[in-house]
């Protein structure tokens, strides 16, 4: 792997190293105030709980949410373990339906969550220069993607409404504006790139929608007639072929019977026949030589597929078909980062690389040179290696990575 390590992660240490150096501006009263507004909220479906319990109790307590669930209100109970009920979130929301008490308490732990995790995390970690400075980790994910720590910027929540409202508080500094790029659907392109697979490709190549292309392919009929929820179906299966997803947990994803989702599979394999067999070699050569690399040569070894356990052995299946392909759209992310710092520093431009978020770049750039950073990043992300097909990129300014987002 020594081509990796000095053409990628090498070079990539002096980015990074300058990320962290120059770090983020944080609006500290935009967080306090949301701190507040949360506080009230958490306070305000307390007491709905407490109402709906008819009395107080620790909300935060498995144990204690269990007994006024399961043994007071008598909702439908999954089984009972030594320590009690389980009340995870996918046994909440089954129970959904049942009382709106459930509801209530989904969205206390979101509240509580939001409060503890960031508004109170974000506020220790602003430096006296009124920014953050994340820690970015090069050697901590096994398939080569960046992770960050102290605080995590790659975790703010942004499938809540409420959530992204965090991203409202990552602003500009002074006459500064962020350019935010991300790429569309980079590991089903990856996905189509190294497979080979023809229909996948002309999909991309033709610029249609690649999930309402699979639902026509699948569902057998012109693009045009594809419903939101055919196409949401196929998006669901795009995605989770990837991740080596089983009938079950598809059918539980889109809200279809077992046998259905056996059968959306099924087509899209049939459709896209090439995906298949990358699957299946990929995986049989990883559990010849245990382990499984990325198109650029990274490594990642998988014991779990020499194991006599078929839950651990299943689970090593699935790590050995995505690795690969989130691997490489991981380590195309990283050169392209390489080359965007480059290119900022050779022509001079009062504009700097801040952060990285799995698909997602972000520049603060000078207002007087914004637009020129923004070509350069989607220059430099598209065409960061040539691919069977376009990478496609969006970019967008804005005071606040929210309303840089677009």
């Amino acid at each position: 792997m020594t081509e990796l390590l000095e053409n990628i992660e090498m070079p990539l240490t002096e980015v990074l190293a300058s990320m962290e150096h120059f770090g983020v501006n944080i609006d500290r009263e935009g967080v306090k105030e949301f701190g507040s507004s949360l506080s009230e909220m958490i306070e305000e479906t307390q007491q709905m709980i407490y109402d709906d319990a008819g009395h107080e109790f620790n909300i935060s307590s498995p144990k204690q949410l269990g007994t006024v669930l399961f043994e007071e209100l008598g909702l439908p109970a999954k089984k009972k373990t030594k320590s009690g009920y389980s009340t995870n979130a996918e046994v909440l929301e089954e129970l959904r339906n049942y009382s709106p008490i459930v509801d209530n308490v989904l969205k206390y732990r979101q509240y509580t969550k939001l409060n503890s995790t960031y508004v109170t995390g974000l506020l220790e970690k602003i430096a006296d220069d009124g920014r953050i400075h994340t820690c970015f980790k090069q050697t901590e994910t096994r398939t080569g993607r960046i992770s960050s720590t102290d605080p995590n910027v790659q975790n703010i929540p942004v499938r809540t409404e409420l959530g992204s409202q965090m991203r409202k508080f990552f602003t500009a500094g002074e006459g500064k504006v962020l350019v935010d790029a991300d790429y569309s659907q980079i590991e089903l392109r990856v996905m189509a790139h190294l497979c080979g697979d023809k229909n996948m490709i002309d999909a991309f190549n033709s610029g249609e929608d690649i999930h309402t292309s699979t639902a026509a392919q699948v569902f057998d009929m012109p693009s045009i007639m594809v419903t939101p929820e055919m196409r949401s179906a196929a998006k669901a299966v795009n995605f989770g072929i990837i991740y080596g997803i089983g009938a079950f947990s598809l059918s539980k994803d889109i809200g279809t019977s077992v046998a259905q989702a056996k059968k959306y599979i099924a087509d899209y394999l049939a459709k896209y026949p090439k995906v298949n067999e990358f699957m299946e070699s990929t995986v049989n050569g990883a559990m010849a030589d245990g382990v499984v690399s990325t198109m650029f040569g990274r490594k990642r070894r998988i014991p779990e597929l020499s194991s006599s356990n078929k839950m651990l052995q299943a689970a090593g299946k699935r790590i050995a078909m995505n690795t690969p392909v989130q691997g490489t759209a991981a380590d195309l992310i990283k050169i392209a980062m390489i080359n965007v710092y480059r290119r900022l520093k050779a022509e001079k431009l009062g504009a700097k690389l801040i952060l990285q978020v799995h698909d997602e770049l972000i520049i603060e750039s000078d207002l007087s040179c914004a637009d020129r950073a923004a070509e350069i990043l989607k220059e430099e992300m598209q065409g960061v290696y040539k691919m069977k097909v376009p990478l496609a990129v969006d970019v967008h300014q804005g005071e606040s990575w929210y309303d840089a987002k677009g």
